[in-house]
């Protein structure tokens, strides 16, 4: 077998499964700052924590739910390791995505990945699909849930 075959066999007896739960990371109002900076998005619930304190029923400022969700990569490599033959991974996309709950300025998040799918797509492509939960420390509902796409992708 090849080693994208060999890849894939493994993944078939993971569906379903954890694959993997990150490090948790926190998410603090210079980490919210630097993002508002970088995508030109200064909405004051995410930069202005005492007037968010005051007007939002958040108890102060909020992350963007795009910052939460551009930690996905830095979640993954935390989870995942390169597969023997594999030459790098590269993201495909979402199919789904939700935004359940704010991440509050200061709080810690981490993700969670249950692999849903796994497809051969050419000879030198793996394509698998994670469900990825979001989780916020000491909160009962994530910060958003995901169906996160993934290319493997092989030497020919």
């Amino acid at each position: 077998m090849s080693a994208i075959e060999d890849a894939k066999a493994k993944f078939d007896t993971m569906l379903g499964q954890e694959v993997g739960v990150s490090n948790w990371i926190t998410v603090d109002q210079e980490m919210i700052n630097d993002f508002a900076k970088t995508t030109h998005d200064d909405q004051w619930i995410h930069v202005d924590p005492e007037r968010a304190a005051r007007e939002t029923p958040f108890g102060g400022a909020i992350a963007h739910g795009f910052l939460t969700l551009s930690l996905a990569s830095r979640f993954a490599y935390d989870c995942f390791d390169q597969e023997p033959g594999q030459v790098m991974g590269v993201n495909y996309g979402f199919d789904k995505l939700r935004f359940i709950s704010p991440v509050v300025a200061g709080a810690r998040v981490r993700g969670r990945f249950v692999l849903s799918d796994v497809k051969i797509r050419s000879a030198a492509e793996l394509l698998r699909t994670n469900t990825l939960t979001v989780e916020i420390e000491g909160s009962d509902k994530p910060a958003l849930i995901a169906e996160w796409l993934g290319l493997a992708i092989f030497a020919p």
